[in-house]
């Protein structure tokens, strides 16, 4: 993808901008550039019918593109029309990634022009079915696939596979794709689509982003039987053997990538709290379903806040699900109290969780440490049900993958123990949501503030219509990607992420609210992005955590270093 890059502003983080090119500049006259069918293929700088005539004989690529010139606006009409002609969201992603793959300019000129359109296809909820179907449907390789295989030499792999520079690693095992569970080496549908999000959204430049598939084995019967399946077709790596695997990794990444941020995806509850607190001290990294998801949550509370008058501190949640997206949330909400002068025991007791086997409470032998964090000291409830009518809740968050596991019942009785009771279905793909908006508002007599981690249509109920926000993360780590990445961040602290929350909401506006929108609409996300990396990037500089030096006007700069698709000021 070609980049544009203001000289006279510096750009964050040195030691990538020593080496990326200035791709508006490039001399083609020289060898080491791509001519011809070469240049086609190369899509960091293929333009495709943009190329004028006399370009195409400077780049010898006479005979090799139909007469015609076009414009990108008008290469961009035309993708997006091939797009909507597509029957169904899976037909149109595969279509994008094909285009992704070809021309990245084009591609995320497409996207960044229409965003609210187009996410839903680019990431969730398709990139559910794209991950299930990922071996079958093989596209031109994207990223790096490292296997258990290339123990002792990962460092060696990644020197010569990874093109520098890299400023963003986000890395997934495929253990715990979405909802849907163990999909192994199908599983890297999620990180090229979680890059493609932070180049979309928060405008990092796409040469700086490298998606992994960390492939330690896989669990899932079905795959490990698919004569299609293309993952390592052994049981999953356990214990010190999986450790010194993801260590290695680790090591590779700081060592062969100094200065990217590494993002952990979707990895398995067994794993994912341990390697955030492994790692996060060691080099910048964060988990998005974690952190990110925290922050996304509690950033759904101070708005609904704004709609409901009630301030964080006087809110109680109920949670279903006891995971990495739910404990995450009451993490981060928990933090919110603490900052509001609650005292952490007293902010924990705002917090009653539900796992598979019933309450989260003190009196269970068999909690992980991280739900034995959050266990109350209570009688526990016999169902959901008891539990809203004896705790309470203000809110109702849901990450459990479950279908339908908000009944008619339990949104009734939120709606008879609140006034404008909050209901998040949080968890994706649609088929796995708690409930779907329409249930969620008629319910409770049209006084739901409802949110959902798919999207939802607008519903009617009695003379007002009421749109739904999709609650998804790439409201915040976009933006917290490159609040760390332009400052130099050595650390992701739980700081930077309430920070981000806060400004999250404040980015919804009061025409958003009337509508019962709790989040922004998605065309809004760049500016989103920009606002979430300047408070991030600000406590970094606060703190001493940044490296990067800057000139005063943090949100200028950030600004700045924003990719803009679109070609070199030679092309059309």
């Amino acid at each position: 993808m070609l980049i544009r890059i203001k000289t006279e502003v510096p750009l964050p983080r040195s030691i990538l901008l020593e080496q990326l090119p200035t791709y508006s500049g490039m001399d083609h006259s020289q060898p080491s550039e791509p001519h011809g069918i070469e240049l086609l293929r190369d899509p960091l700088r293929n333009r495709g019918t943009a190329y004028a005539p006399e370009e195409r004989i400077g780049l010898g690529l006479e005979g090799l593109l139909p007469a015609g010139v076009e414009s990108l606006a008008q290469q961009t009409a035309r993708a997006l029309g091939n797009v909507r002609s597509k029957s169904t969201p899976m037909e149109k992603y595969l279509y994008l990634r094909s285009l992704q793959d070809e021309n990245e300019t084009l591609f995320y000129r497409t996207v960044v022009d229409n965003l609210e359109e187009l996410l839903p296809i680019v990431y969730t909820p398709t990139v559910g079915q794209a991950c299930i179907e990922w071996s079958r449907n093989c596209l031109r390789p994207r990223g790096l696939y490292i296997s258990y295989r290339q123990r002792g030499r990962i460092a060696q792999v990644l020197a010569r596979s990874a093109q520098p520079p890299v400023g963003i690693v986000v890395v997934t095992d495929g253990s715990r794709i979405l909802g849907l569970g163990d999909l192994g080496a199908n599983g890297m549908g999620i990180p090229i689509g979680k890059l493609a999000l932070y180049t979309a959204c928060a405008g990092i430049p796409p040469q700086l982003c490298l998606p992994v598939l960390l492939d330690a084995g896989c669990d899932n019967d079905a795959l490990l039987r698919d004569p299609m399946y293309l993952g390592e077709r052994q049981r999953r790596l356990t214990g010190a053997a999986y450790d010194e695997l993801v260590d290695e990794l680790v090591a590779a990444v700081g060592s062969v990538l100094p200065g990217a941020v590494l993002q952990f995806e979707d990895f398995s509850n067994a794993h994912a709290f341990g390697l955030l607190e492994r790692y996060r001290k060691r080099l910048c990294c964060f988990n998005d379903d974690i952190q990110g998801t925290g922050a996304m949550g509690l950033a759904g509370l101070y708005s609904s806040g704004r709609i409901t008058g009630r301030r964080l501190a006087g809110e109680r949640i109920l949670f279903m699900g006891a995971g990495e997206a739910c404990l995450g949330i009451g993490a981060m909400v928990t933090a919110g109290l603490v900052h509001e002068g609650l005292l952490p025991e007293e902010a924990r007791r705002r917090c009653l969780f539900f796992d598979s086997r019933g309450a989260v409470v003190a009196a269970r032998a068999d909690l992980s440490p991280q739900k034995r964090a959050v266990a109350q000291e209570r009688e526990p409830p016999s169902d959901p049900l008891a539990a809203i009518e004896a705790f309470r809740p203000t809110v109702l968050i849901g990450a459990c993958s479950k279908s339908g596991a908000f009944s008619r019942e339990m949104i009734e009785a939120m709606a008879r123990v609140n006034d404008r009771p909050v209901i998040l279905a949080l968890s994706n793909p649609t088929s796995r949501s708690e409930c779907n908006a329409h249930d969620a508002y008629t319910w409770s007599q049209g006084r739901a503030i409802f949110a959902s981690g798919s999207a939802f249509e607008p519903v009617t109920f009695g003379s007002r219509t009421q749109v739904p926000a999709q609650a998804n993360n790439c409201y915040v780590f976009p933006g917290l990607g490159l609040g760390l990445l332009a400052s130099g961040a050595t650390e992701a602290t739980d700081e930077m992420l309430v920070a981000a929350a806060r400004q999250l909401a404040a980015e919804v506006t009061h025409a958003d609210l009337e509508q019962g929108r709790i989040f922004p609409p998605a065309a809004r996300m760049r500016a989103v992005a920009a606002s979430v990396a300047t408070v991030v990037a600000a406590i970094a500089y606060e703190r001493g955590l940044a490296t990067s030096p800057h000139k005063g006007n943090l949100r200028q700069e950030i600004a700045a270093f924003m990719y803009e698709p679109r070609y070199p000021e030679s092309g059309h």
